[in-house]
């Protein structure tokens, strides 16, 4: 039997009734760096520390009581290392009748340097997490302080909603005025979701804002920002639509410019929502995307709603798979458009809500107006 345990590659060592070593193979003495007569007969007080000894003991009256143990331990090196190893230990009987107790003892040092190395590799990779939600957070605080303000322009009443369907979005809205001669508003949405799209989305918002302070021309600042995204992420995925509408002092004549968007809405309480259909392409991928009759224009009427929305208003869908699409917001509209001005904005997102199954899935903006 000798001869078959020092074949071995585990340490394997027998102790008699007593805890006396009486055997000890090659690749035990390797793993302890023990020369064999330092170990013959010797029992665990005289390799392991004192304070070790009690839970020796302890593995030893279990392998007693139910015929084997098996536990994780260290080895003590002659040099004083510590290897890491798993004890697995076995009582068996010898030809004398004697009771022994063979225990084989694995290296686990890989596997627990491993275990360090992913262990550092987690903490570091939780510190990075840490910082990167902190980052995000702080994106998320900036982008909100974007959204625009509910205000009163003169004879105007303005609300506006933002909601990113992760931390930070694509979305923005623009409610500017310019002094008492006009009022512009804008919602835009670029394409995709997350860190990407809101760093985009807020490159175009500095060139919206910068291009609406100048009160340009609705389709001016269309192919203004179409040459802007085309020249500096034209290899990029991303694209992005539009909705802008002008208000002049009068509050009875809008310019309307829409890019690849949904329809904005002019709504009466209690009549069909009128629809202003986008003129021009989507933006950012082809340079004469922008149409040569890019805006329109509508005369307005004390009383009427003006309604621009994102697509993540409209493409949400319900638990047979239906998407509310323009007619579903059409007539959630038009229901809202019943209640007073304040409520409106809340009547139309708790309709959309109802409608979507689940959470929402794309980032959400709404700007209302009234004409008081």
């Amino acid at each position: 039997m000798e001869s078959i345990l020092e074949e071995l590659n585990e340490g394997v060592v027998v102790t008699d009734s007593h805890l006396r070593m009486i055997f000890a193979n090659e690749a035990l003495l390797r793993l302890g760096g023990y020369h064999r007569e330092e170990i013959q007969g010797r029992t665990p007080d005289a390799i392991f520390p004192a304070e070790d000894l009690p839970y020796l003991m302890q593995q030893r009256a279990t392998g007693q009581r139910y015929g084997r143990h098996r536990h994780e331990f260290y080895v003590p090196r002659r040099d004083g290392e510590k290897i890491p190893a798993i004890f697995s230990g076995r009582i068996i009987r010898g030809p004398d009748g004697q009771e022994y107790t063979l225990v084989i003892l694995t290296d686990i040092s890989v596997q627990k340097r491993a275990e360090e190395r992913i262990r550092d590799s987690n903490a570091l990779l939780e510190k990075r997490q840490r910082e990167i939600e902190a980052e995000l957070a702080l994106a998320a605080r900036v982008q909100q302080s974007l959204v625009p303000r509910s205000l009163v322009w003169g004879n105007v009443a303005v609300e506006a909603y933002y909601s990113a369907a992760t931390t930070i979005g694509g979305d923005f809205g623009v409610v500017l005025p310019h002094g008492d001669e006009a009022l512009s508003l804008l919602v835009c949405d670029v394409s995709g979701h997350g860190i990407g799209s809101a760093l985009v989305a807020n490159r175009i918002y500095s060139e919206t804002i910068a291009s609406l302070r100048n009160v340009a021309p609705l389709a001016d600042m269309l192919r203004q920002l179409n040459g802007f995204v085309m020249q500096n992420f034209g290899d990029s995925v991303f694209f992005f639509t539009l909705a802008a509408a002008r208000l002049y002092s009068d509050a009875r004549r809008m310019i309307f410019a829409g890019a690849g968007h949904p329809p904005a809405m002019i709504v009466q309480p209690g009549e069909e929502p009128r629809l202003l259909e986008s003129r021009s392409m989507v933006l950012g991928l082809m340079p004469d995307a922008v149409d040569k009759e890019a805006v329109l224009e509508a005369d307005l009427q004390p009383g009427d709603r003006i309604v621009l929305y994102t697509d993540g208003i409209t493409d949400v869908f319900d638990s047979h798979g239906e998407i509310l699409g323009i007619k579903g917001v059409q007539e959630f509209v038009r229901e809202a458009a019943l209640l007073p001005f304040t409520e409106m904005k809340k009547g139309i997102l708790d309709r959309v809500a109802s409608w979507r199954e689940g959470p929402p899935t794309d980032d959400m903006s709404l700007v209302i107006v009234e004409l008081r």
